[in-house]
């Protein structure tokens, strides 16, 4: 790894102080050339030493969005300065998303291994979407979750004989739509008469051994479908009109 220029951005002082000693003792290869604890110090800052690595906290004099918007707009200004954030922010998911979306090459969170060498070698030899255990952690547990319940669903639709029809009316009954809104959608070529009787078909497929005594309506049957994994409500859109 060649020699390089980090600016960091940190308004703890003891954790500054920490980010430094890491950066000192473990990547000699870094040279901080300046250190801002709020955005107006980062930006005269940069104006003056434009680094090769900004090493990047989010939560800033007590804003997250401060940090998103600084990576956002350095990648903007400056493209060529690489963005690594540094942040405590460990359950923020949301955050880490907006941060990606503004163009940070990666996320280390402050928990774990920290920060080490190989995470900043990486970013500064090219590499995007550089993660630390944590984070990757979280990552693949949500991404095992997601395959799960998309297998879930590929098997209800099976073994119920569901088409995409089928799903496209109990997706759009979860969203509220009436019967007449559903007829109106471009991908439904059915009046409400066909639908009612579609309607019908899928109560005594999801069913099949009848609801006790009581009748089975939009809102049961859409409650069915949800726990039988045929319709998922973590991924509930509408077709276009």
């Amino acid at each position: 790894m060649n020699n390089f220029k980090v600016i960091i951005v940190e308004d703890v002082p003891l954790e500054l102080k920490g980010t430094e000693g890491i950066i000192r003792n473990d990547i000699p290869e870094a040279e901080i050339i300046g250190t801002a604890n709020n955005e107006a110090e980062y930006w005269r800052l940069i104006r003056d030493n434009q680094p090769d690595l900004l090493l990047l906290d989010l939560g800033l004099g007590g804003s997250t969005t401060v940090g998103v918007e600084i990576c956002r707009h350095t990648k903007e200004s400056y493209p060529q300065v690489k963005v690594l954030i540094f942040t405590g922010e460990i359950l923020n998911e949301k955050l880490w998303v907006d941060v990606l979306d503004a163009g940070a090459d990666g996320i280390i969170l402050k928990s774990g291994e920290l920060l080490t060498r190989g995470d900043v070698r990486s970013v500064m030899e090219g590499k995007t979407m550089v993660f630390n255990e944590p984070i990757l952690r979280r990552i693949v547990e949500r991404f095992k979750h997601s395959v799960n319940r998309e297998l879930t669903n590929q098997e209800a639709l099976l073994d119920y004989e569901i088409d995409e029809y089928d799903e496209r009316f109990l997706r759009h009954l979860a969203l509220g739509y009436t019967k007449d809104q559903i007829s109106n959608l471009k991908a439904m070529p059915f009046g409400v008469k066909s639908l009612e009787k579609r309607q019908n078909e899928l109560v005594q497929k999801l069913f099949p051994s009848g609801n006790g005594r009581m009748g089975v309506n939009a809102t049961r049957l859409v409650v069915k479908a949800i726990e039988l994994g045929i319709i998922d409500v973590e991924n509930l859109h509408a077709d276009e009109e």
